[in-house]
């Protein structure tokens, strides 16, 4: 019975998948904004971290309890 710990490993795992998911699309409508497209290295850098706090929520999902 460790239903309230696991909501708080949820929410943290969720809101860490919702900030990655924010920081790509935020490099790719940065670069599209300012018109620098082309800035692959701004682009990749975007997506890793966006791509690193995924995993860290994955992570997370991985201390649930049964």
């Amino acid at each position: 019975m460790h239903t309230i710990p696991n909501a708080r490993v949820q929410l943290l795992a969720t809101a860490l998948n919702n900030l990655g998911v924010g920081a790509i699309l935020a490099g790719i409508a940065a670069s599209l904004v300012s018109g620098t497209l082309g800035d692959f290295a701004h682009i990749a850098s975007w997506i890793a971290l966006g791509a690193d706090l995924i995993a860290m929520a994955q992570v997370l999902l991985g201390r649930l309890r049964t």
